[in-house]
């Protein structure tokens, strides 16, 4: 059994649904399960509230073990400023032990994202996490063209080659689109293809 970790942050919910479309996808391939893991806040209550952020899932912590366990590896996170946020950071800076040991070498990994509007850092924030993919010499499976969908211009969606993404206004009003869903499970099916490829 090929095992996928999807692991995601998300503060309003855009990303979490994201994430579940990409599990759906995962597990639509034979022999391929997906376990959902969040990373953990770094913000105190009080302050999550005045953002008025959503109550987190029960959802597993996120931690370097997990990492070092999956087969595959498939990230989600809004954009801060054209980059991936801090909590996401502090996930990648604990794992050290795992750079030292090589354990990442090789592993298949992918991202998915949120950002406010079309420009708003989709590409950026995807490339912010290219130098932790390349320092563990990991494999990045990027969606690419694999669907018709992600280059389509018929609708304004998230998405790009990069992976699978939404647009959220600035003030998160904007859910995920059924397009930008459907990017996000067909990003989970190949991937999950290609993740039980390269553990075969």
């Amino acid at each position: 059994m090929t095992n996928v970790a999807i692991i995601y942050y998300s503060m309003y919910g855009h990303v979490a649904k994201l994430a579940s479309s990409i599990k759906s996808g995962v597990t639509s391939v034979p022999g391929v399960k997906a376990t959902v893991y969040q990373v953990q806040e770094t913000l105190n209550d009080d302050l999550l509230q005045k953002l008025h952020a959503n109550p987190k899932p029960d959802l597993p912590i996120a931690t370097p073990d997990i990492l070092k366990n999956a087969d595959g590896i498939l990230l989600g996170f809004p954009t801060r400023f054209g980059m991936l946020p801090a909590q996401v950071k502090g996930l990648f800076d604990a794992c050290g032990g795992l750079w030292a040991k090589g354990d990442l070498i090789g592993k298949p990994c992918g991202v998915f994202f949120s950002t406010g509007s079309l420009g708003g850092g989709q590409e950026t924030t995807a490339m912010s996490m290219t130098p932790f993919i390349a320092h563990h010499g990991m494999t990045f499976v990027p969606l690419g063209y694999r669907s018709p969908l992600v280059g389509s211009n018929d609708e304004v969606h998230g998405g790009s080659p990069w992976g699978a993404g939404t647009l959220a206004n600035g003030d998160g009003s904007r859910q995920p689109t059924e397009l930008e869903l459907e990017i996000a499970k067909i990003q989970g099916q190949s991937f999950a293809e290609i993740a039980k490829k390269l553990k075969a």
